[in-house]
């Protein structure tokens, strides 16, 4: 924002504070400290008479704050730090808030001025509180979270199936129903030594997870490597949020903790199936590079798993549509043998139609078709949708430079997304560290406490939702379709690993001799969908909002056997 805007905020809590710290007194201070001192005679007051500063639960204060996240100000003004907040932890989410939106805050009574160094370094000494104040709470639940799973007591996580939690007794008992249903899962994995199998039989006769979901090879993965079925309790076995399994010394494992619904060594047998399988998920997951970017043309994501090994011990990825088992729906699959040259050469093929046009080598669209489909690849393609090549050659046409410094406008609106999409992050997080010391700290707060605190966190995540989808809606609509900084980074890729200047990429050398994280990476920055069809690639969306729809000759066999 280029032009100044002071909040001036100012708030009394009892009318005993009438003569001392007067609403007008606060007001007039301000209004001078901001006009003859800062230079900014642009000011909105907002006020709150008669309100406590141990929470935010305040009118003026919110809406206020509502405004800077609008970014409608450049500085927050406050007569003494305690008129805007008495706690420290909501001070420090305040000034988190603030420094997200390119705030300045002033306290005149204290002289701190977050523009000066001064100011910044003395209300960072308060912060530093705030923060020891935040850790201690956390250690806390920690620690009573941990003392509790010694003692074999449930944590309050969701209830897996087979079981039910009684909040007032915090013991766990079995749910006959759902029992057989474990029972049968145990025995039938046992039988058909296959996560898929067991997977399509359960979709068959309609068996669903204890939320009423379809089951998939992750889940029930997860469900038999779950020892609480031989009635043992395993706690702190995985990293929050990330999901990587623990070094094993920090487990907490209790042995004969709940009753059990499967006998040890069904349930042993079981998990040395899964181990030799490769079935059990762990941290030594195999990458697949095209798994997050796959749509079947019905409009399921594709599910990706290990394709037969070939003679040279070679075992690529392969992708079928998520409604494979459903007999309702589509059974596409396609492999990556093929898939992975397809898109690797033609996003080749794309950053050299860029460096021939920005050259003057390329004058028609007819002649950027070319370049596109200039590889065996691409034979049974029979061209690009008019209307695409057309956006394509015209923004690479008009396009300068600036394009592809990191200084451009959008790179700038990125950010500030990215920000917000860690604060909306942050704020789950509290959530969750609010719920778990109302329930399990010994200092547990009121349930009244609790429930304020909650709608507050929750209030700003409905807010910090509403900003997320309109500063996307921004970026899309003012920058995207012009942005190619994602050319620019598949060029880097392509130089870096001498495939620039090659006239076919080898994929499959390229796999094996690269992490494949990397290339699945890679593939994400510049792409963001392909949709499948039939085994053919029907529609590439890059990152930038660029489509790229493919018409193939009638009766194409599409990406499947030898080409």
């Amino acid at each position: 924002m280029s032009k100044q805007k002071a909040a001036i905020y100012t708030r009394v809590s009892t009318h005993h504070q009438v003569d001392k710290d007067s609403l007008e007194f606060q007001e007039q201070e301000l209004k001078n400290y901001s006009e003859y001192l800062l230079g900014i005679k642009d000011y909105e007051i907002f006020s709150d008479a008669g309100y406590s500063g141990k929470n935010t639960k305040r009118p003026g204060y919110q809406e206020m704050m509502n405004r800077i996240e609008n970014g409608e100000f450049t500085h927050l003004l406050v007569w003494k730090i305690d008129r805007i907040s008495r706690n420290l932890i909501d001070f420090a989410k305040m000034h988190e808030d603030l420094k997200e939106y390119d705030v300045t805050f002033v306290s005149k009574n204290e002289q701190f001025d977050t523009s000066s160094a001064m100011g910044e370094a003395m209300l960072k000494i308060i912060l530093v509180f705030a923060e020891l104040e935040r850790n201690l709470a956390s250690e806390r639940v920690t620690s009573i979270m941990l003392d509790r799973a010694q003692k074999g007591l449930w944590n309050g996580a969701p209830t897996p199936l087979g079981y039910n939690y009684d909040e007032e007794t915090q013991e766990l008992t079995i749910n006959g129903a759902e029992a057989k249903i474990v029972r049968y899962i145990f025995d039938l994995y046992e039988k058909e030594e296959s996560l898929i199998k067991v997977n399509r039989r359960l979709d068959n006769e309609d068996i669903r997870t204890k939320n009423n979901k379809r089951w998939y090879t992750k889940t029930l993965s997860q469900m038999l490597n779950n020892p609480i079925y031989k009635g043992t309790y395993r706690y702190n076995y995985k990293e929050s949020g990330r999901g990587e399994i623990k070094d094993e010394e920090e487990w907490i494992i209790v042995e004969d903790c709940f009753p059990a619904i499967i006998d040890k060594d069904q349930w042993e047998r079981v998990n040395n199936i899964l181990s030799n399988s490769g079935g059990r998920q762990g941290p030594d997951k195999y990458t697949h590079v095209f798994s997050s970017l796959l749509r079947c043309g019905c409009g399921k994501k594709y599910l990706a798993y290990l394709d037969r090994a070939r003679k040279d011990g070679f075992r690529p990825s392969r992708y079928r549509c998520g409604s494979f088992y459903d007999q309702k729906k589509c059974t596409d699959t396609i492999g990556e043998v093929n898939l992975g040259p397809f898109v690797i050469n033609y996003i080749a093929n794309l950053v050299k139609a860029k460096k021939l046009i920005n050259q003057g080598r390329i004058s028609s669209h007819d002649e950027l078709e070319d370049i596109l489909l200039s590889s065996k690849w691409f034979k049974q393609v029979v061209g690009v949708n008019a209307q695409d090549l057309d956006q394509t050659y015209n923004i690479i046409a008009n396009s300068s430079d600036a394009l592809f410094m990191e200084e451009n406008n959008n790179i700038e609106e990125d950010l500030k997304l990215q920000k917000l999409k860690k604060n909306k992050q942050k704020q789950e997080r509290a959530l969750d560290r609010l719920k778990n010391l109302y329930l399990y700290s010994e200092e547990s707060m009121s349930e009244k406490d609790y429930l304020i605190n909650k709608k507050e966190v929750e209030d700003k995540i409905e807010r910090i939702n509403k900003q997320i989808s309109k500063r996307s809606k921004k970026i899309f609509s003012n920058h995207a379709a012009a942005d190619l900084s994602f050319i620019k980074k598949a060029t880097q890729f392509l130089i870096t690993r001498n495939l620039n200047n090659q006239s076919v990429i080898d994929y499959k050398s390229l796999i094996q001799n690269v992490d494949k994280q990397l290339i699945k990476d890679f593939m994400n920055t510049v792409i963001k969908k392909i949709t499948v069809k039939d085994n053919k690639v029907e529609k590439i969306e890059f990152v930038n909002g660029l489509t790229h729809r493919l018409v193939w000759k009638d009766n194409a066999k599409g990406l499947k056997g030898r080409m």
